[in-house]
């Protein structure tokens, strides 16, 4: 195989929920994911942190920064709600930051290392006043270490995939902004995004019509994003996909894919993602 593109693969949400991860110790065991986004503000998150440390020398692991999902512990605040304080000022820059610093607190209190990366569930991460909030408490805690700072997901779709209605809703909504700040600051991120669409595959193979179209679309350090489960996740709103997604990333003929297209899932560290 004549490698054309280095893919970082992302299955977001681990810690939600057993079957999700399950699913990505499954998949990393196969080659077929590089990185996962950890939700520190679940409830089993210690727990479901436990099985990391030995896959980190082939899946990235980060923080999956979370302000919608109440894990069933507290009401969920809805995306759109979110959205809308962030774009009127509303948003508290104290309570802001005591999440960023409480859920990063999490994460190294389970596993004794800054993240690799950071994203956002549901891209919260680069929505205006979170994202400074962000970028604030990142320098302040790695910014002086002299090892590589965490690289930050950055939405802006890849190539062709910014005439997708979704994934150019998302990249108005702070992707492009976030990705420019990046770029100007000289952060580290990924160069290009795929992975979105309406989970709405109702097959394995209609899904990876969808990775198809997604891996033609990126570059050389392009992330995906992935949702899997290896069984359905009760409550969750698209817990139905998540094993149709496992099914196509487990199967040959997402490797069949990877080959034809020159495509290599790799860890994504900073120096593939800074090309």
């Amino acid at each position: 195989m004549t490698v054309a593109k280095h893919i970082a693969l992302c299955a977001d949400d681990y810690a939600m929920h057993p079957a999700v991860d399950a699913a990505v110790q499954q998949l990393t065991e196969q080659g077929r994911l590089s990185a996962t986004s950890c939700m520190t503000t679940a409830p089993r998150w210690p727990e479901a942190a436990r099985a990391l440390p030995a896959l980190r020398n082939r899946l990235s692991v980060g923080l999956h920064f979370n302000l919608t999902d109440g894990h069933g512990v507290a009401p969920n605040t809805g995306i759109g709600s979110v959205i809308a304080q962030a774009y009127t000022g509303r948003l508290n820059t104290t309570a802001m930051r005591n999440a960023w610093r409480q859920q990063l607190d999490a994460f190294e209190d389970a596993l004794g290392t800054p993240p690799d990366y950071v994203d956002g569930h549901q891209h919260v991460h680069q929505l205006p006043t979170i994202r400074t909030m962000m970028l604030d408490e990142l320098q302040r805690r790695y910014g002086r270490t002299g090892k590589p700072l965490p690289w930050i997901r950055a939405t802006a779709p890849a190539g062709a995939l910014r005439w997708q209605a979704k994934a150019a809703v998302i990249a108005l909504l702070g992707g492009y902004t976030l990705t420019r700040q990046l770029h100007q600051q000289g952060w580290p991120s990924n160069q290009g995004f795929g992975g979105v669409y309406g989970f709405d595959a109702a097959t394995p193979a209609a899904y990876g019509a969808h990775m198809a179209q997604w891996l033609a679309a990126c570059q050389d350090g392009s992330l995906l994003m992935c949702h899997p489960a290896n069984a359905v996740v009760d409550g969750d709103a698209i817990g139905a996909q998540r094993p149709v997604e496992f099914a196509y990333l487990q199967s040959a003929a997402f490797g069949d894919l990877l080959a034809a297209r020159g495509c290599q899932i790799v860890q994504a560290p900073n120096e593939i993602l800074r090309r």
